[in-house]
């Protein structure tokens, strides 16, 4: 994913929640819709969001120290993780809460075409806001489809996004209904039911970010075709006869980690085998150019050592796409 194209997303978003939080609470004021107030809270919880994936992605930019010998790559994952905390907090259990006191204490509602007028300005601006994050995402996700794509996305501003202003249209859309089923039936339990729903929905949203960003957070390898590539770019059937084992790591959205054992031939001076390593680290480099850490182990191939050190990369079946 390009940086740019995330930013530009992100920016669409955090101006579109602020326009429309300042709406919804203005509606709430002059009509007591707790589904109103729900989805201003909602909002307000998008926009920080949106503000702390800003944050992660100027302070991942910094150069690696002493301390970070791999730079801050990663901080991009954890503000992504703090946006599924806060969107789970302030904003779906806040709506359960709300949804339940107004379900309790039912009343109905006053200037009706208040929340009505807001909820379709609000839908026009969440739904720039989405479509502005289709398309950049759909500059991303190659062949894949989106459920394929927000699960294998290693940048996390495109995906959060994304979720967010889906679940900000099914919001509005719930909403519309709850409030207007109080109109026409004069009962305000039908707002409740749709802040109660609205609730749920963020709840889940959150949950789904929570599980995604943290397995970027443990550690996530390179897909399984970016893999192949960097084994089909390390071996020249010459100095570099195979892979014996590798491993990728992501150190952030477009940082890549490589170690590999590689094989060669035991009759090449030293001198040879570091000529090789050094052609093997621009082969990869050509290939993959987010492979920016490369780690390479010169050794001489036996199926033992194959054995002995069992590759999860490989693919299924045998050492990997090099067998020779």
């Amino acid at each position: 994913m390009s940086t740019e194209g995330g930013t530009k997303a992100l920016v669409a978003a955090l101006s579109a929640n602020l326009g429309i939080a300042l709406s919804k609470f203005v509606a709430f004021a002059f009509s007591g819709s707790s589904s109103m107030l729900a989805e201003g809270v909602h909002s307000v919880a998008d926009s920080g969001n949106q503000v702390l994936l800003l944050i992660g992605g100027k302070r991942a930019q910094r150069e690696a120290t002493p301390e970070h010998p791999f730079g801050f790559g990663r901080e991009r994952y954890i503000y992504a993780f703090l946006v599924s905390i806060v969107l789970f907090s302030v904003g779906g259990m806040f709506a359960v809460y709300e949804g339940y006191e107004k379900i309790a204490h039912p009343h109905e509602l006053e200037n009706w075409y208040w929340p009505i007028g807001v909820l379709l300005f609000a839908v026009a601006l969440e739904g720039w806001s989405f479509w502005t994050a289709f398309k950049e995402a759909g500059k991303d996700k190659g062949g894949h489809d989106w459920t394929a794509y927000i699960r294998r996305a290693k940048a996390p501003e495109l995906p959060v996004v994304l979720l967010e202003d889906t679940g900000a249209l099914i919001g509005l859309v719930l909403a519309l209904i709850g409030v207007g089923l109080t109109v026409i039936t004069g009962n305000g339990v039908w707002d409740g039911v749709g802040t109660l729903c609205i609730g749920l929905l963020l709840i889940v949203i959150a949950l789904v970010l929570a599980l995604e960003t943290k397995s970027l957070l443990i550690g996530e390898s390179a897909h399984h075709e970016v893999v192949a590539e960097i084994r089909d770019a390390l071996v020249d059937h010459d100095t570099v006869s195979d892979v014996i084992h590798m491993r990728t790591l992501h150190l952030g959205p477009e940082e890549l980690l490589v170690a590999a054992k590689i094989a060669v031939n035991a009759e090449d001076s030293a001198a040879q085998v570091a000529e090789a390593i050094d052609q093997a680290e621009a082969r990869i480099r050509r290939a993959v150019p987010i492979a920016r850490v490369i780690y390479l182990e010169p050794d001489i191939y036996s199926a033992e050592k194959a054995a002995a050190g069992p590759d999860p990369e490989a693919t299924p079946g045998g050492r990997g796409p090099n067998t020779h």
